[in-house]
């Protein structure tokens, strides 16, 4: 008798565990995101999200077994914002500086980077007389700020191509990915403007997602199925929609 009532007893925890963890469901993430960042992060005709980032961030939420809930932010405030916890995860392309690994953590690499610098023939950065277009809150800003020299940000890469097109500024010095847009634009392609790579130590690095430090045990989850898609092909299948060229 005594047996039967413990066995009862057992039974009843294990199916009210099980149906505190259904009403639970899955683990919520909050993920920030670009909208204005083709082809990483911007919204369809449809106006859902999309882009290589946020498809990434996607897939790796399938591989946790996490809920996660996107919110659109602004890439200027968007290690602020994540330093004070207001977000787990930026499924933005952040370059691993040692500024910002004083602030939050990151994944392992999620793209290769480079910085390239689109410039009228004859110009060169740090002439007098030479502004420069270049995003808001990027590391970009942050060399060129280092530097000295004169700038002006811009949150978007048509805001690029009209200060360019104004005069406002004579060069622009962008992340590889981002520039992918400007090139596919008529306006910009008028401006006749040189390219080069920058062959600089805090620019020629590996793009990784940020992570809160307040969630640091995100980071071996985050890592783990980062590898996971890069083995089973779907970091491939989503490289080769939203990108021309491999970029692992």
């Amino acid at each position: 008798m005594i047996f039967q009532r413990l066995l009862a007893g057992c039974l009843v925890l294990l199916l009210s565990f099980g149906a505190a963890s259904a009403m639970a469901g899955p683990l919520m993430l909050k993920v920030a995101v670009l909208d204005d960042s083709p082809p990483l992060g911007y919204r369809d005709g449809n106006g859902q999200l999309t882009g290589f980032s946020i498809s990434v961030m996607w897939a790796l939420c399938a591989e946790m077994a996490m809920h996660c809930e996107f919110e659109v932010r602004r890439l200027e405030h968007l290690v602020d914002d994540l330093a004070a916890g207001h977000f787990d995860v930026a499924a933005i392309g952040l370059l691993n500086t040692p500024e910002r690994r004083q602030r939050i953590l990151f994944t392992k690499p999620v793209y290769r980077s480079l910085t390239l610098l689109f410039a009228r023939p004859g110009v060169k950065t740090g002439q007098p007389g030479v502004r420069l277009s270049t995003f808001k809150g990027s590391a970009q800003e942050r060399y060129i700020k280092a530097q000295g020299w004169d700038f002006v940000g811009a949150q978007t890469d048509v805001e690029i191509i009209e200060q360019l097109r104004a005069g406002v500024t004579q060069a622009c010095i962008v992340p590889l990915m981002t520039s992918l847009n400007l090139q596919r634009s008529p306006k910009f392609l008028q401006l006749d403007l040189e390219m080069s790579v920058l062959k600089l130590p805090d620019l020629d690095t590996n793009a990784s997602f940020g992570i809160s430090p307040m969630r640091p045990e995100l980071k071996m989850h985050l890592d783990r199925a980062l590898e996971r898609i890069k083995l089973n092909g779907t970091y491939d299948r989503i490289n080769s929609q939203f990108l021309p060229f491999r970029v692992d």
